[in-house]
């Protein structure tokens, strides 16, 4: 499987993520609930508060973009600016958050952590570090096709 498959596969993942966090916002506090957002995002919700829709939608946006930097880099769009250098950071931030994930809720007991379940933060960070490895092996093996995109 060569680059441009391997962040075709990455963006799709982003795009499918986005479109998740859409339904999430559509299907109200028992998706918040059953994704693991917490329950003071599902009670928001359910109080008819916007700050969880704008969250979430936020979080679909960012996704959406990073799909789309993932389908520049496999050649299949236009070149993006500093298309090689989010490239890299998009591949940090899933690599990080997937491991970090792995890791903090067997050593922290901050609120920020504590209020999602383990079975939240194990699923969410593997499907976070295959999204990395994807556009990690996609960055590799597109990094000589990617020279001059800073």
């Amino acid at each position: 499987m060569n680059g441009s498959h391997q962040l075709l596969i990455a963006a799709s993942l982003s795009f499918i993520a986005a479109f998740l966090h859409v339904l999430i916002i559509l299907g109200g506090a028992n998706w918040y609930r059953f994704f693991g957002a917490g329950e003071n995002m599902a009670k928001l919700a359910e109080s008819g508060s916007s700050q969880p829709a704008v969250i979430t939608l936020g979080i679909a946006a960012v996704l959406t973009v990073w799909g789309f930097y993932a389908l520049s880099g496999a050649g299949l769009i236009i070149k993006l600016p500093l298309l090689k250098v989010a490239l890299v950071l998009i591949t940090f931030v899933y690599l990080v958050r997937g491991i970090a994930g792995l890791i903090a809720p067997f050593v922290s007991s901050h609120p920020a952590i504590s209020q999602n379940s383990l079975t939240f933060w194990l699923v969410s960070s593997v499907i976070c570090c295959i999204f990395g490895v994807f556009h990690l092996l996609g960055l590799i093996n597109q990094w000589h096709q990617l020279a001059g995109s800073a």
